[in-house]
């Protein structure tokens, strides 16, 4: 009987810790929106606001070109901090709504793309989320720890279960 809620115990926790080591790289690859290290400032953008983009992955270059399909051609310059460039455009008032890409492009031969909504409204003041980009290792930290808790509340609770019904853990 104790073999026999010892795997039904392990087979759980294997379940648990398997479903976690398969969500991490999906929540990575949320996290990064599969556009490697492009910026895109605001998220939703609405017709005729400033869009800002922004990458680290020209390396030393102080020069690239970005072009979006509903704004665009713009140039990025030197940001603020070592080895970014940034650039902006403005969304034609009649851009209409969906999602747009941004094409980037840095010497020798690094071209980057990425994505954003253009909303049909106004973009408000309002954000639900966590913050902006530099939040997202907190986001995946505070996810972490709240699957962690889960696994230790189930291990817990299988181990009081079977010490209650007389069974040595």
């Amino acid at each position: 009987m104790r073999l026999a809620h010892a795997r039904h115990t392990g087979l759980q926790v294997a379940l648990v810790v398997g479903a976690l080591a398969l969500s991490a790289p999906a929540a990575v690859a949320a996290a990064g929106d599969g556009s490697g290290d492009v910026r895109i400032s605001p998220r939703k953008a609405a017709p005729g606001s400033t869009v800002t983009v922004s990458t680290t992955a020209c390396g030393k270059e102080t020069y690239g070109k970005g072009e979006s399909e509903a704004g665009g051609k713009f140039h990025l310059f030197a940001g603020d901090r070592k080895g970014v460039l940034v650039g902006e455009f403005t969304l034609p008032a009649d851009a209409p709504s969906g999602t747009d890409t941004v094409t980037l492009k840095c010497p020798p031969r690094i071209k980057l793309t990425a994505t954003y909504q253009i909303s049909g409204r106004p973009n408000g003041a309002v954000d639900a989320g966590f913050g902006g980009d530099a939040s997202k290792g907190t986001q995946l930290a505070v996810g972490g720890l709240l699957l962690a808790g889960a696994v230790t509340g189930g291990v817990i609770r299988m181990r009081r279960r079977s010490a209650g019904s007389g069974i040595a853990a």
